[in-house]
């Protein structure tokens, strides 16, 4: 299996946003053919964020492994997990959720700055996304990380990709900066990428993403959520996305994440002998 150079988990460690060239390259085919299965059959979640007078498509969808078998081959059988057992620094590694955004040639909306976990119902340090491309993205439409921003210990109010804030009434939840206002004021990262590549970070990372104006390419993207060692369930003050209904009557707050919906995925010996955590 593919495991990251030492320096690549370093700077994931110390940026919260790391590259990982050609890790998932035998899995392309096999991501973009439940893509499109995916496309073809959103689950209850998909849904498209365009509004009225925007042009193109784009589409979003989660929480299909168990039913899209491309997706769950590759939870299971791919190295994804074992990579991130090393970046995370993590004895085990669980599935949270995989999430699926396209944007089709000549979509104009842009994915707001956010950063992830204050969306989820998770809270730890050890946790970490991989965003696959199923199609070349220039830099122009690669989505943009501010490395370091794992560390700036804020948490910034969810938003829609819509453009209108959640409800939540934590007082630890702050308005996101005007980043694009003062882009020479953070070190913002981004790259040309070919299929099978792969950008780790962190779910604190403040991230976001440009239009894809091209008149033909599309940007198929396949994102991977997975929970290390100190993933625990967390009850925020508002929605949760994804909301995995009844989930909050199983565990309580500060609990592993141990559930049907999250999987162990390693070390596979663990998984082996788990029989209710089996891909079947």
């Amino acid at each position: 299996m593919t495991r990251p150079a030492p320096v690549e988990t370093e700077q994931f460690a110390r940026d919260g946003v790391v590259l990982l060239e050609g890790v998932f390259s035998d899995w392309i085919e096999l991501l973009r053919s439940g893509v499109e299965a995916n496309m073809r059959d959103p689950g209850p979640w998909g849904r498209d964020y365009l509004g009225d007078g925007e042009g193109g498509r784009f589409f979003g969808d989660y929480c299909n492994w168990q039913r899209i078998e491309p997706y769950r081959r590759f939870v299971f059988d791919s190295p994804a997990a074992e990579i991130a057992a090393a970046l995370m620094a993590s004895s085990s590694v669980r599935l949270f959720h995989e999430h699926v955004l396209v944007k089709e040639p000549g979509t104009d909306k842009i994915t707001p700055w956010h950063h992830d976990q204050p969306y989820y119902c998770v809270d730890g340090r050890q946790v970490v996304s991989f965003w696959i491309p199923l199609d070349p993205v220039p830099r122009s439409t690669c989505p943009e990380f501010i490395a370091g921003s794992h560390n700036w210990g804020k948490w910034f109010l969810p938003r829609k990709f819509s453009g209108i804030d959640y409800d939540h009434s934590d007082p630890r939840l702050q308005t996101m900066p005007d980043i694009d206002a003062d882009r020479d004021d953070y070190d913002i990262r981004s790259w040309s990428l070919q299929p099978g590549d792969a950008i780790a970070f962190h779910f604190m990372t403040v991230h976001g993403a440009p239009a894809n104006l091209s008149a033909k390419h599309r940007r198929r993207g396949f994102a991977l959520r997975l929970l290390g060692d100190d993933a625990v369930y967390a009850q925020r003050s508002g929605e949760v996305s994804p909301p995995f209904p009844g989930l909050e009557q199983r565990l309580q707050p500060g609990q592993p994440m141990i559930a049907d919906e999250f999987p162990l995925l390693y070390p596979p010996a663990a998984q082996a002998a788990s029989g209710d955590e089996s891909p079947g």
